[in-house]
């Protein structure tokens, strides 16, 4: 076992500053042997929860830190002079869960409370939050450091003991740190002179920015990028050596061949901390029920069989039947809270004549959804299954994505903030990255190659998100001939490639909202926007539900400001519309959108859409649900079927006689997801639940899955009269079609609002 720890290392979630991907980092500290690992980015958390998993799936003990920015005389102060208010560093390692709650309470107040520049922290919240945290002295920016560099020792000495007393004799460490620096070696030196006299234990360290020590030029290039200087400029700041990468044991102990106890220490530091994250998974806000219902599920279905009366003419039969089943699926699994929290907020919108999107994703599966009037689209009518969007059979959280008028979906946002409070109340980080296109650009600028020729190195990468640069490449002949040509352009290849993916900077997601059940500082740590001021969460969205928290989507749609503010030019023209309960049989509607006449109608407005409705004539909304899913990568194959078969040129073919109650519809075509699990469910005796299993195993070809599933599906089969032969055939069939079919509660929606 190695007996020394990496304590000081950053990711590139020190942004433009640090060059080392998580996954990176983990994967060479487990080629080298070592058993734990630290992280502690330049006063923040972001990538604290990914280190933390990555870390313990490799089978490595995560160390989660911050290497923390501290305002010698106050956080609230707005400068960072010498003299009034500089910024010192001390690198603080959680010991455990105390630890990491005090973490996420400094970094967060770092932004919220003491942002200029950089994220500072101050002596004060360290004394209000110091417990279960180790501390080192940090680099030569370290205020200890920094004194003994000014030839201060005795306030070194003094600023050494304060820290101490702070953290406690057995959590604060000097920190040795060897690059090759002259000035290290005399701040080592007094260090050395500290301890012996103070008696506050040593320990060596690497400041870790980058994986291999090959790296540093490319490092050197990122922070070129992120002050925007060329590389050949000599006023800027840079890293004065390559020693700046994850050594290993060995190279750590022969720099430190005289003091073998301060690298001891680093493993001893390491075995103390022993933290584990709770990660409960979504806890629901309390909603506050009125005081004659005895519980929130009595609540839920006073609210639903209220909305049922108000929705169908005679709520009985099929619909009591459909709404009780759900609201027991809903009660069951635990996701009361969720629906009342949506219920109310959604409730304020249309109260106060805030435009409401008929619905989007699953959701609009839900007959209780309709009833409380979360979703506008009766899932009876359509053919939408509850299953789709809430599986009994394989919990998962519902999700709501709730689409607003786009001019005043802030109102909504700002009453949630006032329902629950601020403090419990955040948007969510997303993280710019260095992507093939963007990363050759910027390489290019620090290189000091001219705009035009960067830009037509660029443009030699194919186009998307999802391509990457060495793809790009392989299969691109002159980007070829450009890396073997060596000099600028071979190391324009060669640094993109390295710098691809890392993090560039960050902002605020678009639409996501979180909810706690208590502060949200108690789960995540926080940020603030330094362009907007908004607080989000530190950790992405796909984390916060691990967390606790509770994740939903408010998007601003300007096809619901656009039908608002139609409607009102045309009232004031002393005509009444009423867009919420408008004929869905309107014969000029259809007649436009068949001559193709749709250039600015939502979700019809492409040129190919048009062409399609020309071909295919649309009659009834179910028609535009159909062309509307169709259209789309993998299912547009079946779009000449669907025009012939519904245009009479081809015969409808089903099948199976059975399955023209479900094909019906689509012209004998499977164009949803929701008909490949009835499908199933007809054939294979499944219930919609496991149906809805066996579509999401095709859909991401789990082929374990699939087969074990397919033994039940045939069994079934057999059992309700089909052969294997028919079974066999059914089942092959559906494989491709669960891939690519959509989303037919999507497309429902969607296509009303288009219509509309």
């Amino acid at each position: 076992m190695a007996d020394f720890v990496h304590l000081h290392t950053h990711s590139d979630y020190s942004l433009l500053k640090g060059a080392a991907q998580i996954k990176a980092l983990v994967h060479r500290a487990k080629n080298l042997g070592m058993q734990h690992l630290a992280l502690t980015d330049d006063g923040n958390m972001f990538g604290a929860l990914e280190f933390y998993k990555e870390c313990r799936s490799a089978g490595i003990r995560p160390i989660i830190g911050m290497d923390a920015y501290i305002a010698t005389r106050s956080r609230h102060l707005r400068s960072v002079q010498e003299s009034e208010n500089r910024m010192d560093r001390l690198v603080l390692l959680a010991i455990n869960q105390r630890g990491y709650r005090n973490l996420i309470k400094l970094s967060s107040a770092g932004y919220t409370e003491g942002f200029y520049y950089k994220p500072r922290i101050d002596h004060e919240l360290l004394a209000l939050h110091h417990e279960g945290l180790i501390a080192l002295s940090g680099t030569l920016s370290g205020e200890v450091p920094r004194m003994l560099r000014q030839n201060r020792f005795e306030d070194a000495y003094q600023a050494a003991l304060r820290y101490r007393d702070l953290f406690g004799p057995e959590n604060f460490f000097l920190e040795l740190q060897e690059h090759g620096l002259p000035e290290q070696r005399v701040v080592n030196q007094g260090l050395m002179q500290i301890a012996q006299r103070s008696g506050i234990p040593l320990v060596a360290t690497n400041d870790v920015h980058y994986v291999d020590r090959s790296d540093a030029n490319a490092q050197d290039v990122l922070m070129c990028i992120g002050s925007n200087k060329k590389k050949h400029e000599t006023n800027r700041f840079r890293f004065s050596s390559d020693q700046f990468y994850l050594k290993s044991a060995d190279e750590m102990q022969a720099l430190f061949p005289d003091v073998p106890q301060a690298l001891a220490n680093s493993l001893a530091i390491a075995e103390r901390c022993d933290l584990e994250i709770d990660l409960p998974g979504p806890r629901f806000p309390d909603y506050e029920i009125p005081p004659e219902f005895a519980s929130a599920d009595d609540y839920l279905r006073h609210l639903t069989h209220e909305g049922l009366r108000q929705r169908y003419a005679d709520a009985v039969g099929e619909v009591r039947s459909r709404a009780d089943y759900e609201l027991e699926t809903v009660i069951s699994m635990g996701f009361t809270g969720y629906f009342l929290i949506v219920w109310d907020f959604i409730k304020f919108a249309r109260d106060n004549g805030i435009p409401v999107g008929p619905g989007r994703g699953s959701g609009a599966g839900s007959i209780v959804a309709y009833a409380l009037g979360i979703t506008d689209i009766d899932p009876l009518k359509y053919g939408l299954l509850f299953e789709r969007f809430l599986n009994p059979d394989r919990i998962s959280m519902p999700d709501f994505d709730i689409d607003f008028c786009y001019e005043r979906r802030g109102e909504v946002i700002e009453y949630v903030h006032r329902k629950y409070g601020a403090e419990r109340v955040g948007q969510i980080i997303t993280f710019g990255t260095l992507k093939a296109k963007a990363v050759i650009r910027d390489v290019a600028r620090v290189l000091d190659i001219p705009y035009a020729e960067a830009d037509a190195i660029a443009k030699l990468v194919p186009g998307g998100p999802k391509v990457k640069l060495q793809e790009a490449i392989d299969g691109e002949p002159e980007l070829q001939a450009l890396r073997e040509r060596g000099g600028v352009y071979s190391e324009l290849l060669e640094v993109s490639l390295k710098l691809e993916g890392m993090h560039r900077h960050a902002s605020t997601h678009a639409a996501g909202i979180v909810i706690g059940q208590r502060e949200l500082t108690e789960y995540v740590p926080l940020y603030r926007d330094p362009k907007t001021g908004s607080i989000s969460t530190q950790y992405t969205m796909d984390q916060l539900e691990d967390c606790g928290l509770v994740k939903m989507d408010f998007l601003g749609l300007k096809t619901l400001t656009l039908i608002e503010h139609t409607q009102e030019l045309v009232r004031a023209d002393g005509i009444e519309l009423d867009m919420e309960h408008v004929s869905e049989s309107d014969p000029a509607t259809f007649a436009m959108l068949g001559e193709g006449r749709s250039a600015a109608v939502f979700q019809f407005e492409s040129s190919g859409m048009q062409s399609i409705l020309v071909r295919a004539r649309p009659e009834r909304i179910e028609d535009l649900i159909a062309l509307n899913a169709l259209y789309r990568p993998g299912p547009m194959e079946n779009i000449d079927q669907f025009v012939d078969s519904k245009n009479g040129r081809t015969p409808i073919r089903y099948p199976l006689p059975a399955l023209e109650s479900v094909l019906k519809e689509t012209y004998g075509v499977i164009v949803y997801q929701e008909q490949v699990m009835e499908i199933v469910r007809i054939v294979g005796g499944f219930s919609l639940g496991q149906a809805d299993i066996l579509r999401r195993a095709m859909g991401k070809k789990k082929e374990a899955e699939m087969e074990r599933m397919k033994q039940d599906f045939l069994a079934g089969a057999l059992e309700r009269g089909y052969s294997e032969e028919q079974a066999e055939q059914i089942f092959n069939l559906l494989k491709p079609f669960a891939g690519y079919g959509f989303n037919k509660s999507h497309a429902a929606a969607y296509s009303v609002l288009a219509y509309k």
